[in-house]
């Protein structure tokens, strides 16, 4: 009777799993083992209780090795991330059977601001698991290219605090204290398009009256970045030496916008970032007949004056934008150069003002362009307004066209169809 000896050995293997199950963590309190049952459940009201009344280290493992900041992070719980961290966690705590460390659990949860709290709280971005591989290349390999591009593109706060500080002869820092955090936030940006960047600057506050000190400490950076002991960074030096032409390029709109404020004798002088929004046009303006546009200029003449001639970037770029079969616009080489190529570009949907990737707002009388917000649609409306009306008038041509035709006559596809026989 081969179906009961199937049935008892099922039931063997049954209760032998369930045993197991039971013995799962034996060696933790139930305290903490309700900690880990909250996190997987993403019960935050649970773990946060749970955190209040633990006496111990939250830096203890199950039988995996895994910490229960690593089961946050593999989560992609950000808020029980930020509880745990909190706690006093040690971000790089781990004794997991395959050497992954918090931040290859972040890097694998496809949550770029996860891996983001873990670099700030100290995560060590070039840990390698058992098979030798860093949390930036596991991301790559599971296509979590947002969490690639946070990784590659952080820097310590570190380094930024050691501009607010006086060295040497100096008799001031160069960049006041009160800058460093936004400033370490620019440093980091993902999306490099000139009007995203310009409206980053809007929004901080007191960027826009300490342009030239912003452009100071990106250069000193870049320059840090190629004379590097341990390892040369090239393409954050090429990012850096990037983001101070764009800041100087602002500096540039905001003193041609006062000299036009002076002559025209305008009412509205004390308004500190019009300037903003005269850039962004110069940028967003399309080029006519024949010739290149304001943005395809800027990254030619910033790609030319980037002053480490013999580094691999700054040569890459070069012969692409030298070759007879490039296609790419200059800001498309220089972003992929940087940020490395996007295999679904194609179908990747970006903000047709600042370049952001998935808005989610869209034009409410063309929909065919689409925008981060308000503002994004307010100053890409100069472009849009003279084809938003044609392009809505095509479309319901199109519909009135497809309800014309009305109901298929079957009589007469039948006549159709004897006369094709017939031939």
């Amino acid at each position: 009777m081969p179906e009961v000896v199937d049935a008892v050995q099922a039931k063997d293997s049954t209760d032998t799993e369930t045993k197991e199950v039971k013995n799962l963590n034996s060696h933790l309190t139930d305290l903490q083992k309700d900690i880990l049952d909250a996190i997987a459940k993403k019960d935050l009201t649970r773990l946060k209780q749970n955190l209040v009344e633990l006496k111990t280290s939250i830096d203890y493992y199950d039988d995996t090795g895994m910490t229960p900041l690593q089961h946050a992070a593999f989560k992609g719980d950000k808020l029980a991330v930020e509880l745990i961290l909190d706690r006093g966690a040690n971000v790089n705590s781990t004794r997991h059977q395959y050497d992954y460390s918090t931040l290859h659990f972040g890097a694998l949860s496809a949550n770029p601001d996860v891996c983001l709290l873990l670099l700030l709280a100290g995560a060590n971005p070039v840990a390698v698991n058992s098979v030798q591989r860093t949390p930036a290349q596991m991301a790559a390999f599971v296509g979590n290219k947002t969490v690639v591009q946070t990784i590659n593109n952080f820097i310590p706060k570190s380094e930024i605090d050691y501009y607010t500080k006086c060295h040497d002869q100096q008799t001031e820092p160069y960049l006041p204290l009160i800058l460093a955090d936004n400033f370490h936030k620019l440093v980091m940006i993902t999306n490099l398009h000139p009007v995203k960047i310009a409206l980053n600057v809007q929004k901080y506050p007191l960027f826009c009256e300490n342009l030239p000190k912003i452009k100071k400490v990106l250069q000193l950076l870049a320059e840090k970045q190629m004379k590097r002991r341990d390892e040369v960074n090239e393409v954050h030096a090429f990012k850096f030496h990037y983001l101070s032409w764009i800041i100087g390029e602002l500096q540039r709109a905001k003193e041609h916008a006062q000299q036009r404020k002076d002559s025209e004798n305008q009412e509205d002088k004390e308004k500190k970032s019009d300037f903003i929004e005269l850039f962004t046009k110069k940028v967003l303006k399309p080029a006519k007949d024949n010739q290149k546009d304001y943005l395809e200029i800027t990254i030619r003449d910033l790609v030319r004056e980037f002053p480490w001639r013999e580094c691999t970037v700054f040569k890459q770029i070069v012969a692409q934008l030298v070759s007879p079969q490039n296609t790419l616009a200059a800001f498309d080489i220089l972003k992929q150069s940087i940020m490395g190529h996007n295999v679904f570009a194609d179908q990747t949907v970006y903000c047709d003002a600042c370049n952001e990737e998935n808005p989610t707002k869209k034009c409410s009388k063309c929909k065919t362009v689409q925008y981060c917000d308000r503002e994004c649609q307010r100053l890409h409306w100069f472009i849009h307004k003279k084809t938003c009306g044609k392009v809505g008038a095509v479309e319901k041509e199109s519909d009135k066209e497809k309800t014309s035709k009305g109901p298929i006559d079957v009589s007469e596809l039948q006549g159709v169809l004897q006369q094709m026989k017939g031939v």
